[in-house]
């Protein structure tokens, strides 16, 4: 399987497994100009931007380690962006979360970092 169709399977996974959680899907795949939010759901009165990250095994620290600063920095724009485009939702407190999945199991439950950094 290519890396385009592991980072779909993903995603689509982690958009069921978010909305078995209780958050509800707003949109997949959000692009503008400044980069590509993954999932933007809603959890409540919160606008939950997500970044979905799979890796095969834990090296170099895993999904989660490989959203470092940088990737932090291109999402926050990303979002800022979005949220001017998308006024409604600008009213909402925002926060972006981690889902990782780790290893080569389709049952493998994904590891939530809610709240995972801040802008």
């Amino acid at each position: 399987m290519d890396r385009n169709r592991i980072g779909m399977d993903a995603e689509r996974r982690a958009s069921e497994w978010l909305c078995s959680q209780g958050l509800s899907l707003l949109q997949r795949n959000a692009r503008c100009r400044l980069g590509e939010i993954d999932l933007i759901m809603q959890d409540g009165d919160q606008i939950v931007f997500v970044e979905v990250r799979a890796r095969a095994g834990k090296y170099f620290g895993g999904a989660a380690a490989s959203v470092d600063w940088r990737k932090q920095q291109k999402l926050i724009q990303a979002a800022r962006f979005l949220l001017s485009r998308n006024p409604h939702w600008s009213t909402y407190p925002c926060r972006f979360d981690v889902l990782a999945f780790e290893g080569d199991s389709e049952t493998t439950p994904p590891i939530w970092y809610k709240d995972a950094f801040r802008p």
